[in-house]
């Protein structure tokens, strides 16, 4: 009996030698988590018969360092969750490995060619929130595209005085301050829009704009701006708070802008500018990627535009122990982990993104080698019980 009660600690204590060895091999792989090999007293009835080896769990729950990294599509979790991507038969896999990057026909992959998943965009960039598939970031390059609104956000001095003399834009005490905006034809070329502001000579609460693209008096000038007795923009003369304004350029189609001074005030302080952008912009060429926080990726161009291209997802567990290994990096759901909970990062209880980072392995190489040596020692008791034993039944054989 002895012998083999030793036996099956010798087996035991191999099994857990193999966690242990597995666990400081993998202790630079992203995204893995160290193995446990568990114990149980094995008996019949009140027989021992030794010890065996339930199972060898994975610390799953428990996160690693992360570290930053040069590339924009290493992500890393900051938080619950696990990344979701699928492979070319279809099967789900979650993962916390970020090493992502992009295919020959610019899908987003991991290391392993499995596809992220999330919620993909419409043709007019739109995020289809609720339709889970491969995401894909747009490749070659973008036209230009004509400007059609501008956002002004403008503070003026409430003790300003009107210039007491008429407009004349090559004289600047003619008015009070100007602010230029630039703004894109059809063919992607760069024009100025200039507005000239003059405090009114007879209102205390009104100013006058005057509008001029590239030089060329625009017909809606002058534009009549009032404010109300709380310095809040009351709205145009025609009860708007945007303003029409279209120039036609040589050789491209008319540019139509909606000029909107929403937020602007009037307070006693200098003229500032807070909000001054365009939706217009040239041509360009890709010249990368980004993902936020929230798990939106992004194609960045040479003109200086970013495109919404989709937004990663994130699953999490009731049960995340409960997962099945795959491959030390990746899992699969099963019955005891529950369904999938998934949702963009930072929703509900899960984590935000980190790009240009990713999440080293959990192994904790001081444990593993206190484990190693202390596994040693079980192991040399357990080979010397069967050396006395032999030792014990050649004595009796010899007494006989």
């Amino acid at each position: 009996m002895s012998f083999s009660i030793a036996t099956s600690g010798l087996n035991a204590i191999s099994q857990q030698l193999g966690a242990i060895s597995n666990n400081i091999a993998n202790s630079g792989t992203v995204g893995f988590k160290s193995g446990r090999a568990e114990f149980s007293a094995l008996y019949a009835q009140s027989q021992p018969l030794g010890v065996g080896v339930s199972g060898v769990t994975q610390s799953i729950t428990r996160g690693g360092n992360i570290v930053s990294s040069s590339s924009a599509l290493d992500l890393a979790i900051s938080g619950n969750g696990f990344f979701v991507v699928r492979d070319s038969t279809g099967t789900t896999s979650y993962t916390r490995a970020g090493y992502f990057g992009t295919d020959k026909d610019g899908n987003l992959v991991n290391n392993l060619g499995m596809n992220m998943q999330g919620y993909p965009v419409d043709t007019k960039g739109n995020l289809q929130v609720g339709t889970v598939a491969d995401l894909k970031i747009q490749s070659g390059s973008i036209p230009a595209k004509a400007t059609e609104t501008v956002g002004f956000t403008a503070n003026f001095d409430a003790n300003a005085k009107a210039p007491g003399k008429t407009f004349d834009r090559t004289d600047d005490s003619s008015y009070n301050n100007t602010y230029t905006t630039q703004v894109f034809d059809s063919l992607g070329r760069e024009h100025t829009l200039t507005q000239y502001f003059v405090k009114s000579a007879t209102a205390n609460n009104e100013w006058d704009v005057h509008y001029f693209i590239d030089g060329n008096k625009l017909g809606a000038s002058p534009q009549n701006i009032k404010f109300g007795t709380n310095g809040n923009m009351a709205n145009f003369a025609n009860g708007s708070s945007a303003v029409d304004l279209a120039w036609q350029p040589t050789g491209a189609d008319p540019i139509n802008i909606k000029l909107n001074y929403s937020g602007t005030t009037q307070y006693g302080s200098d003229f500032s500018v807070s909000r001054n952008q365009g939706d217009g912009y040239a041509s360009g060429e890709r010249t990368g990627q980004q993902v936020d926080e929230k798990g939106n990726v992004f194609a960045t161009f040479s003109n200086g535009e970013r495109m919404l291209q989709g937004q990663l997802i994130l699953a999490n567990f009731a049960n995340p122990n409960g997962l099945q290994s795959q491959d030390g990096t990746t899992w699969a759901q099963t019955g005891s982990s529950g369904t999938p909970l998934i949702g963009a990062p930072g929703s509900g209880l899960l984590g935000f993104i980190k790009s240009s980072a990713l999440e080293e392995s959990n192994v904790d190489l001081t444990s593993e080698l206190v484990g190693l040596m202390t596994a040693q020692r079980n192991y040399q008791a357990n080979t010397k019980v069967i050396s006395t034993n032999d030792q014990m039944m050649n004595a009796l054989m010899q007494a006989v």
